[in-house]
């Protein structure tokens, strides 16, 4: 088995975590003046893309898919980070992270340092896995490396569209109770959650690629997370009391995986 796996540098994988933790503290410290738990969004992607440098920085220089991934994983980072900052630029802390902090009172300043900022930095730790394993290993670049590039490139793609189209529409004069059902939104509810998983499936592809299956946890627990439990349910929770439209919406429109509307 050894020889069609790639090694899992345990040491290696733990060293990123302490860079994540200063990270989430430190943004911690940010938000309590501010009294915005979601300084955290815009750091979620700068997270993993700080884990992919430690494990850059501690591989062999010579690994084949350093520089492939490294330069994805900077592109997603930077989209996904300037994204949630502009979003939430001058708009103060959104409903729901408004709701974690009435549901955890008292000392919620507190609280939140674990319940939204160290979790956030275990989860980008463990689904940061497949990023170690594409540097795991100096096997050539195959067929699978393309399939994971072809995969992470549509996913990349649907997000950004996805996140364009809906801030535009959002912006629009007369939509703030209205549902987006054009473009991307036509075929899934959530095709950003879609395509960020996308992305991280096709980084899973590339570790493959390097013999490093065991990072199968990390893209695992993402989609996991998109469908069950941060991503389509708390995002669906409560906008059909929001937005009217919306139980049509939900009886024609996949949540996630993409198809033509239902009649």
């Amino acid at each position: 088995m050894s020889g069609l796996s790639a090694p899992f540098e345990f040491s290696l994988w733990l060293s990123a975590l302490p860079v994540l933790l200063a990270a989430c503290i430190f943004t911690w410290l940010l938000s309590l003046p501010l009294r915005n738990t979601a300084l955290s969004e815009p750091l979620w992607s700068l997270m993993l893309f700080a884990a992919g440098v430690v494990y850059a920085l501690g591989s062999d220089p010579r690994a084949p898919r350093m520089p492939v991934v490294l330069w994805l994983l900077a592109l997603w980072a930077a989209r996904l980070a300037v994204h949630l900052t502009v979003r939430g630029a001058g708009k103060g802390e959104p409903r729901r992270h408004r709701e974690i902090r009435e549901r955890h009172q008292p000392y919620f300043a507190l609280k939140s340092l674990y319940l939204v900022f160290i979790r956030q930095a275990i989860l980008a730790w463990v689904i940061s896995l497949p990023l170690l394993g594409a540097f795991a290993s100096n096997r050539p670049l195959g067929l699978l490396d393309g399939l994971g590039v072809l995969l992470w490139t549509s996913g990349f793609a649907l997000e950004a569209l996805a996140d364009w189209q809906l801030a535009r529409f959002r912006a629009a004069a007369g939509n703030q109770d209205a549902v987006l059902r054009r473009g991307a939104w036509k075929f899934t509810r959530h095709p950003n959650y879609f395509g960020e998983c996308c992305v991280w499936w096709g980084f899973w592809l590339m570790a493959l690629a390097a013999g490093a299956w065991w990072t199968l946890p990390g893209p695992v627990l993402l989609t996991w997370l998109l469908l069950r439990v941060s991503g389509v349910p708390l995002a669906e929770r409560d906008i059909g009391n929001r937005r009217p439209q919306y139980a049509d919406y939900v009886l024609k429109t996949n949540a996630f995986f993409p198809s033509r509307p239902r009649k």
